[in-house]
C-alpha cells in the first residue's frame, strides 16, 4: 500500500517531472563533482598538512580541469549543475507547500 506522501506525488506531474531532472543530473554530475570534492580536500591536505607546495599544480589543475583545457567551463558547469540539484531537490521535498490545517481565509 503506498503512503498519502507517495499517492500525492504520483498525482502531481511537476514532482514527477523535477525527479525525472533530478536524477539525470545527479547522473552526469556524480564524476566531476566527487572530482571536484576529492581533488579539493587533497589539495588542502597536501599544502597544510604536509607542505607538499609541489602538489599545488597537479591538485589544482585536476581540480579545474586546466589539465584538458576545461578551466574557463567546468567550475560554471559544476555550478549551475548544482543549482539545478538543489532547485529539483528542494521542489520534491514539499518544503513549499502550504500546511493543510491553514485557512487562508480566517482573520
Amino acid at each position: 500500500m503506498l503512503s498519502d506522501e507517495t499517492s500525492k506525488n504520483r498525482k502531481n506531474p511537476l514532482v514527477r517531472v523535477f525527479r525525472k531532472y533530478h536524477r539525470v543530473l545527479a547522473i552526469i554530475l556524480c564524476l566531476p563533482l566527487v572530482l571536484t570534492v576529492l581533488t579539493g580536500v587533497a589539495y588542502t591536505i597536501a599544502v597544510d598538512w604536509f607542505d607538499q607546495t609541489e602538489a599545488i599544480e597537479l591538485l589544482m589543475g585536476l581540480h579545474t580541469l586546466k589539465i584538458v583545457h576545461l578551466e574557463k567551463f567546468y567550475p560554471l558547469l559544476n555550478g549551475i549543475g548544482l543549482i539545478g540539484l538543489l532547485v529539483t531537490g528542494m521542489t520534491m521535498t514539499n518544503l513549499f507547500k502550504k500546511p493543510k490545517g491553514v485557512n487562508q481565509n480566517s482573520e
